[in-house]
This record gives structure tokens, C-alpha cells and sequence, in this order.
């Protein structure tokens, strides 16, 4: 594909994506409970109407390509290139009518993030990165993304889903860091990492991820400048723990934080 035929296919799958899951929002759809653990883990005919709407435009176009997603699972899941798709990354704000959730589309090349896209198709916004830059989209136009500078934690704005689905040890590790930061917020989900790339946060902690959540992601704050590892340094495309920062100085004092 040329350069402009991928961009023109993206955004075709974030507006056949957007075009399936729209009529749902903010309508008395029911969700679902597919958790396995007695945690409310909601998915709703929303979340699988999007993701059918994206495997079968890739599938279609595509067809050696890998599909890694949330509700329908892998299918080519060797192949060199993999679309890694989540169609509502923050089905809880999604049910109860809030606009903090996002259509995320990731694409690796052997097991490693080269592009990812956040598509919030109600407030017709778009955040896109390869890992060199990142763009906005939307209402307020288009522009470059860039992270901000933050010295350090005591200076940070913080976010991170809840503590409440983190594990007692991680919960533990993460109020240590909640109480040096300047301020936090709970529930943004995918919006806080696009928050992050456009320099209105400094910093995403989370637990307990899955790729799905977190490889579109990836290439949107390393574009604008950013980093994002595990709790432990590590490659974080695996999902897990992860931290997305803005500033070096910041990353390296939440993680010294996060593994005292």
C-alpha cells in the first residue's frame, strides 16, 4: 500500500467502525456481564457490531493480514502484519452515556506496534500515530500532537482507570504513586493516553490490560514524544501493566516509585 492508501483505509475502518456503533450510544441498550471472576465486565451488541464491521473491511481488502480483537479473538494471528482492534475501549463510560470511550485500531509487523488509531466517533475526533509523529483530527481541525514537559511527579497530572481493578499489590504500588502526584483523575480509559500525546496529561498508570487495549496506543504517544513501558521497563505491547508518560524525567520517578 502506498502511504495515502493507508491512510484512506483507516479511516475508512474507524468510519464503518463508528457508523456500526453510534446508533447504540446513549440509547437503553443492555450490556452484558463475560466476566469470568464475579467483576462486572460489560460487553454490549455495540461493541460486537463494531468490531464485525472492521474484520470484514480488513478481511475484504486484506486478506493475509492477522486480526487480533476483543470480542471475536484472533484469526491469523502469526502473520507478519496483525490489526490488533478493541471497537470500545471503555464499554462502562459507553453504557452510561459518557463520551470518554474510544474505537481503537492497532496495527503490529512482527508482534511490534507501527501504527494505531483512537477514534471517538461521537464527538468526531481522531488521534492517530506511527510512532514518529502524531496527529489530531476533529472539530477543533488537525494538528501535530506533542506531549509537555512536566520536571516531575509533584508537578504531573495523573490518570489511570480506577484502582479498583488493579490486584491488592498493584493497588498498593499505585496509591504510593497517587499521593506524590499534583493531581489525579479516575476513568479515562483510552482518552487519557490521547490526553497525554496532545500535552494535557503527564501521566496513564494502569493494570491488567490486554494488547487490544493498548498497542493503538502506543504508537500515538511515542509519536507526540512520549514513552510507554510496563511497570517494569518493559515492552508493554503485551498489555498487563503499563505506564505512559510524557516526560523522561517523570516515567523514570513513577517507576522507581511503582518498584520500591
Amino acid at each position: 500500500m502506498t502511504a495515502v492508501d493507508f491512510a484512506s483505509f483507516v479511516e475508512a475502518l474507524a468510519s464503518h467502525s463508528g457508523d456500526a456503533i453510534l446508533p447504540f450510544f446513549r440509547t437503553s441498550l443492555a450490556a452484558l456481564d463475560k466476566s469470568t471472576n464475579g467483576s462486572f465486565d460489560p460487553v454490549t451488541e455495540a461493541d460486537r457490531a463494531g468490531e464485525v464491521a472492521m474484520r470484514r473491511l480488513i478481511n475484504a481488502n486484506f486478506p493475509s493480514h492477522g486480526i487480533v480483537g476483543e470480542e471475536f479473538g484472533a484469526e491469523r494471528g502469526e502473520a507478519e502484519y496483525v490489526w490488533v482492534l478493541d471497537p470500545i475501549d471503555g464499554t462502562r463510560a459507553f453504557i452510561c452515556g459518557m463520551p470518554i470511550w474510544g474505537t481503537l485500531i492497532g496495527l503490529t509487523r512482527h508482534g511490534r506496534p507501527v501504527y494505531g488509531m483512537m477514534s471517538q466517533p461521537f464527538s468526531r475526533e481522531r488521534f492517530s500515530g506511527d510512532g514518529n509523529v502524531a496527529r489530531y483530527e476533529g472539530p477543533g481541525g488537525r494538528r501535530v500532537l506533542r506531549v509537555r514537559s512536566c520536571a516531575g511527579l509533584s508537578e504531573a497530572v495523573l490518570s489511570t482507570t480506577h484502582p479498583g481493578v488493579m490486584g491488592p499489590d498493584e493497588r498498593q504500588r499505585y496509591e504510593r504513586l497517587e499521593r506524590r502526584a499534583k493531581l489525579s483523575r479516575y476513568g479515562g480509559d483510552c482518552y487519557a493516553y490521547a490526553m497525554l500525546a496532545a500535552g494535557h496529561i503527564d501521566l496513564v498508570v494502569e493494570a491488567g490490560l490486554k494488547p487490544y487495549d493498548i498497542v493503538a496506543l502506543i504508537p500515538i504517544v511515542e509519536g507526540a514524544g512520549g514513552i510507554v513501558t510496563s511497570w517494569s521497563g518493559s515492552d508493554a505491547a503485551g498489555g498487563g501493566t503499563v505506564i505512559a508518560a510524557g516526560d523522561k524525567r517523570v516515567h523514570e520517578e513513577a517507576l522507581a516509585i511503582l518498584n520500591s
